[in-house]
């Protein structure tokens, strides 16, 4: 392995470098990802307990906003449920706001390392051909073995950065499409709430 390295050049090392930043996003994406962390099913369901034993007071409001990002977005309808339905809507429409924020993050850095890893390395297939032309106009083409060195260096540093860009990028549209579904369920539970508590329903919390 460290003789592949070698022989790909200097370029070999940016890389390795985003090959591991890559594999570190994608480990943690998965991580906060998960559907039971993002939207757990007994969230909504919580919510409901508490309004109709008349139990929702502001500690409670606090446990539902630090549970989970859906109840991040629930807690800040309710906190504006008194004022309207469409004031519930805009609050939990801008508490969505942040909570995709924090879902897409990372994404943006994935799919740019999708895209420069195969630049690097057409650019060690550039400098791996350049030295294999220096090479003939120094020596002509009797020199084999540093012909071939050049040569490598052009294959190698090719087959990595396509090595890297390929399944990062896959897991970047994964995630996408993963954040996607997830945002479509937080909406969802959201509106069930909306519904439920109609525009003339009001929601006291107490002191």
């Amino acid at each position: 392995m460290v003789e592949i390295v070698q022989a790909g050049g200097w370029l070999m090392m940016p890389i390795i470098l985003c090959s591991i930043v890559a594999i570190a996003i994608i480990i943690e994406r998965f991580w906060t990802l998960g559907a039971a962390r993002i939207s757990p099913k007994y969230v909504l369901a919580q919510v409901w307990t508490w309004l109709k034993n008349n139990q929702l007071d502001s500690t409670k409001l606090r446990e539902l906003r630090l549970s989970s990002p859906l109840g991040q977005i629930l807690s800040a309808g309710l906190i504006n449920s008194k004022y309207g339905r469409h004031a519930m809507i805009d609050s939990i429409e801008q508490a969505s706001s942040q909570v995709i924020h924090d879902m897409e993050r990372y994404l943006n850095t994935l799919g740019t390392i999708a895209a420069v890893t195969p630049l690097l390395g057409l650019l060690g297939t550039v400098v791996g051909m350049i030295r294999v032309f220096s090479e003939i106009m120094l020596q002509g083409t009797g020199n084999a073995n540093a012909l071939a060195g050049g040569i490598s260096e052009a294959l190698i540093t090719t087959a990595a950065g396509l090595t890297v860009a390929i399944p990062t990028y896959m897991f970047h549209r994964f995630f996408l499409r993963k954040v996607d579904s997830l945002v479509l369920n937080l909406e969802q539970e959201s509106i069930k709430l909306v519904d439920a508590l109609h525009s003339d329903r009001r929601v006291e919390i107490k002191k």
